[in-house]
């Protein structure tokens, strides 16, 4: 039983770390919260509540994680600390021990956010000396789906459509963070992207940590849910956050071509361009396999933005499977790389491997795929110049030039002297500019 007057005019502060699965759920956390009463705090104002949402994919994000704890209960001395997320699932022992945390849920705990949160309250308001709670379950045991549909601070809504992964590549901890793959039904997220037309949402990201392998817990599919989304009415467009190749199919890339509202915008995890380096890593297809889709895309949607992950210096990725990669990457016809230094993790298959990339080699190796990637991203940009695009502009940040994203995912700025705060979330014909002062940009050259 949850008692709404342990909330009422308290003020909480958050902080996520991570992805873009993270964000939406801590605005979704905090929209409950706000419901019972809670307040998000404004500039340096005292937090009641302080939540944290880690991340885990990485040392540093551990590191990262670690640091924003400690600065949360610094700077909110007395608050009440929750840390949730994929690093408290896998390192709770480590966050127990940081003086001033008092709960910890895991990935099937924080779905009962609420719950925990005024039972750990209560049952310290009647002690004498505080101590930390932790409610962490074993990866077999993660069941529970926290539904999640915000925009937060954004113009844009992010739907989370599926939660874990079966697929436990070499050097990932995300599998044993999340759990295994779950969803909920069609109607259930169609329902969802109903009420964001009413809150007057007009575009939502499709997110999840394996969105492709949607369908595991309901026997559906994702490409039967990307369809019935297409039916929404009042909702102009959606995206796909990312989807494994292997799960990216033929049918759907085909019904993305002809949809009403799905953008030609895809993000596509290759992780490496080189079939024995993603042998050792266990991922579910080849290159050939990667190439086709591609292609297929490009036949269908010429225009259409492709981002792709690519990991650089993983255990096993000797100098002749890094130029391998390389070369692969240069004949693909793709807009951007997000390029990932190779990071040890506890507990991954991947230390077994023997051949270890030195730090300073993956540097070199990241800048020359970022230095590829730049090339490709402004070469993309640069055709689309004079050309009439239809844009999605977004709220401006104080002094900031606004700025919206084109179907295609092309962004573009409108400088501050023309922002208007009407213009927000609103769709607007422009006829494309040259680039802006730092090259990351269009700017609108007619409006």
């Amino acid at each position: 039983m949850i008692d709404s007057a342990v909330f009422q005019g308290k003020k909480a502060r958050y902080y996520t770390l991570g992805c873009k699965l993270n964000f939406s759920e801590t605005s979704t956390f905090a929209k409950m919260l706000q419901e019972m009463g809670v307040s998000e705090v404004k500039g340096q104002e005292q937090a009641d509540i302080c939540l944290i949402n880690t991340c885990s994919v990485t040392e540093v994000a551990d590191k990262k994680c670690r640091q924003m704890i400690h600065r949360m209960v610094r700077e909110n001395p007395g608050a009440f600390v929750v840390v949730t997320g994929c690093y408290a699932q896998l390192s709770s022992e480590k966050i127990a021990k940081i003086p001033g945390v008092d709960l910890i849920l895991g990935a099937d705990e924080k779905a009962q956010l609420l719950q925990y949160l005024n039972d750990a309250w209560v049952q310290q308001e009647q002690q004498a000396e505080r101590e930390e709670q932790v409610y962490v379950k074993k990866l077999k045991d993660i069941r529970s789906f926290a539904p999640s549909c915000s925009r937060g601070n954004r113009t844009r809504f992010f739907l989370k459509v599926q939660d874990g992964c079966d697929y436990f590549c070499t050097y990932c901890t995300i599998p044993h963070a999340r759990g295994f793959s779950r969803n909920p039904s069609i109607a259930s997220l169609v329902s969802q992207a109903e009420d964001v037309v009413r809150e007057g949402g007009k575009e939502i990201v499709l997110t999840g940590v394996n969105i492709g392998h949607f369908g595991k817990t309901t026997g559906e599919r994702f490409t039967d849910l990307v369809k019935a989304l297409d039916q929404v009415e009042g909702i102009h467009r959606y995206r796909i956050s990312s989807i494994e190749p292997d799960l990216l199919e033929d049918e759907l890339i085909r019904y993305c071509a002809g949809s009403r509202a799905f953008m030609p915008h895809f993000h596509i995890p290759l992780q490496s361009g080189s079939d024995a380096v993603l042998q050792l890593m266990h991922r579910r297809y080849d290159k050939a396999l990667f190439a086709h889709k591609i292609q297929l895309i490009k036949a269908l949607m010429p225009e259409a933005f492709i981002g792709v992950d690519v990991m650089v210096g993983t255990r096993g990725e000797t100098p002749e499977c890094f130029d391998e990669c390389y070369e692969f990457l240069k004949s693909l016809d793709v807009t951007q790389l997000h390029v990932f230094p190779y990071s040890e993790r506890p507990g991954t298959a991947a230390l077994k491997i023997p051949y270890v990339v030195p730090e300073v080699e993956k540097k070199r190796r990241s800048k020359l795929l970022l230095d590829l990637s730049e090339e490709k991203t402004h070469a993309f940009y640069q055709r689309h110049i004079g050309m009439e695009a239809e844009v999605l502009f977004e709220k401006a940040a104080r002094g900031k030039a606004m700025h919206g994203f084109t179907k295609n995912y092309i962004r573009v700025e409108l400088p501050p002297a023309e922002a208007d705060p009407a213009l927000d979330n609103q769709l607007v014909n422009v006829r494309l500019g040259d680039f802006n002062y730092n090259q990351t940009a269009l700017k609108v050259c007619v409006r």
